[in-house]
């Protein structure tokens, strides 16, 4: 089996967060989601757990999610809740055309770093997907993601971890950002002998 692996790296090396701010307002085809889940499904999994679990916002859906996360936080800010906080909690979503929550099931017969790093591995394989449809997506951890309170509503356990959204959209013309990176030499050490 052989693959275009030029153009495989192309991708790789394309892959952006485009941020909500830079979408256009086009709903992405729920067919592109479901895509974008199955190549999630065959990330790497020791012991084949496959400890991905997403929850997926849209049309409506989103308001829900502005809402309740806006409702979280005001649950727990006191007495004084930043009144800019809570309108970036319901305005941010709304922008999105879909929205998933990256949430892992906890095995604990599995070292809790090999599921965390299955669940990265498969939102990169979601995010490829999105990026080989030309579609935006940002992984954020902000908003509810570490209310422990919050795991339930995304349908994940109180000993899972809610690992942040998915934020998706169809982004802006001229929107998709440039890449930089420093040279891969700085970064490893070959040791032949």
């Amino acid at each position: 089996m052989t693959y275009d692996v030029a153009q495989i790296s192309e991708l790789i090396k394309n892959r952006r967060s485009v941020f909500p701010k830079n979408y256009s307002g086009e709903r992405v085809a729920d067919e592109v989601i479901t895509e974008m889940l199955e190549n999630a499904n065959w990330a790497p999994t020791h012991k084949m757990t496959e400890p991905w679990r997403f929850t997926i916002f849209c049309d409506e859906g989103i308001e829900v999610f502005a809402n309740y996360q806006a409702e979280r936080y005001l649950k727990s800010a006191g007495k004084n809740p930043d009144k800019e906080k809570i309108k970036k909690l319901k305005s941010k979503p709304l922008m999105c055309s879909h929205i998933i929550s990256i949430g892992m099931k906890r095995n604990k017969s599995i070292p809790k770093m090999e599921e965390i790093a299955a669940v990265a591995a498969a939102v990169q394989n979601m995010h490829l997907t999105a990026t080989a449809h030309g579609v935006g997506c940002y992984w954020s951890t902000g908003g509810v993601t570490y209310d422990k309170k919050a795991n339930s509503f995304f349908d994940i356990g109180e000993k899972d971890l809610l690992m942040g959204f998915l934020y998706i959209g169809m982004p802006k013309q001229g929107k998709w950002p440039k890449g930089k990176r420093k040279a891969i030499d700085k970064k490893v050490r070959w040791i032949k002998k």
